[in-house]
Parts: structure tokens; C-alpha cells; sequence
């Protein structure tokens, strides 16, 4: 049924329950993983002032080896076929996007589970690739949020 799972990461604790998922999903499919970290343009803007974008984007780069690669090795241990990437942009755009480049099956995502103003004025990435995808989506909460 899937052929190849997608695993958007941004190395949080949300991000690193649902590898779980996504590395069982893909295991129980015989799926290959895709695992994509973005350099989220709007957090280097709002950081640049302070620190400056170059100085920002390497770290953000550095952060998002050390996250797909975590990931990475976990998938290759449990025998999956794995690729990573790093892309740059708006992470639910370059998500949508590189499903589509990739010809994803299936994505697993975390939600950091966002409600009130936060969610109004922050939006949720899961949502907007929920939104802008036509393949299915499997989102899973943050520990805290259960």
C-alpha cells in the first residue's frame, strides 16, 4: 500500500515520538523513509536582528543533520532504506512540495497540539500540509498534550 513514507522532523520530543510511528509504518509496509528537516525562513527572520541570517541558517542546518540523521540511523537499524534531506523555506510548502518531488505515500508528522490565540496567530504546520496534500497524513500529539 506504501511505498514511501515521509517523516518531516524539526528534532523535537513531538517529532521524535512520531518517528516511532513512521518508522513502524513504513516497517510494517516494507516502505522506504524519507526524512526532511526545513530551515524554517520565518524563524531565521525572526531571529536575524540578534544574530545575523548566515550565522543562524548553519546553525539551523547543523540542527537539522544532527535531527535527520538521529532519525536516519534509527530507520536503518530497524533495515528500512532511507534518504534524508534539508530544504529551506516554509516548512508546510517545502513539506507539500517534497511529497510530491519524492512521490510520497504517506506522511507522519508531530503536532505540537497548539489551541487558542497560539494556534490563530501561529498556525500549525500539520494543518497546512493536512490542507495542501493529497496523500494521507498521520499526525501524533506532543507527550505533554496526552
Amino acid at each position: 500500500m506504501y511505498d514511501t513514507v515521509l517523516f518531516p522532523t524539526d528534532g523535537s520530543e513531538t517529532a521524535t515520538e512520531a518517528a516511532v510511528h513512521a518508522i513502524d509504518l513504513a516497517d510494517r509496509h516494507d516502505a522506504g523513509i524519507h526524512v526532511l528537516y526545513v530551515v524554517d525562513h520565518e524563524r531565521v527572520s525572526r531571529m536575524a536582528p540578534k544574530l545575523g541570517t548566515d550565522h543562524i541558517k548553519e546553525t539551523l542546518q547543523e540542527e537539522g543533520e544532527t535531527a535527520t540523521s538521529e532519525i536516519a540511523d534509527r530507520a536503518a537499524a530497524a533495515g528500512l532504506e532511507t534518504t534524508t534531506a534539508i530544504r529551506e523555506g516554509a516548512p508546510a510548502d517545502v513539506i507539500s512540495d517534497y511529497t510530491d518531488t519524492v512521490a510520497a505515500d504517506a506522511i507522519v508528522m508531530g503536532t505540537n497540539g497548539r489551541t487558542g490565540m497560539d494556534r490563530l496567530l501561529l498556525g500549525s504546520v500539520a494543518e497546512r500540509v493536512i490542507q495542501t496534500t493529497d496523500v494521507p497524513v498521520t499526525t501524533v500529539k506532543s507527550p505533554a498534550d496526552e
